[in-house]
């Protein structure tokens, strides 16, 4: 796991700039108040394809990232399924980190 993606979300958290749990990011993503979703890989299917349908539709991006335990810990809570980053700029550079994991 990328330390720099989950100090980032850290970061976004303390600048109010993230929602999480289903319900609020499913808000988000309807209201277009998010520019990236993430959702942990230990969520539920259910979950993931309610957030990849959700996404899909309103053209947010979506990552299948670390597990609940991982986000939620990240953002000083408890386990979370799902997070969104409600800040262009914050969202930008976590999808950068989050695309070079992956190469």
């Amino acid at each position: 796991m990328n330390n720099k993606v989950l100090s980032t979300l850290g970061i976004s958290m303390k600048a109010g700039k993230i929602q999480s749990g289903e319900f609020a990011v499913e808000k988000a993503v309807k209201t277009s108040g998010c520019h990236l979703v993430i959702v942990a890989l230990d969520a539920s299917d259910n979950t993931k394809k309610l957030f990849s349908d959700k996404c899909a539709f309103y053209h947010i991006p979506l990552y299948i990232y670390g597990t609940k335990e991982e986000l939620g810990k990240a953002i000083g809570k408890e386990m979370r399924a799902s997070v969104a980053v409600t800040d262009a700029g914050l969202a930008k550079k976590i999808e950068q980190y989050l695309e070079s994991e992956v190469i």
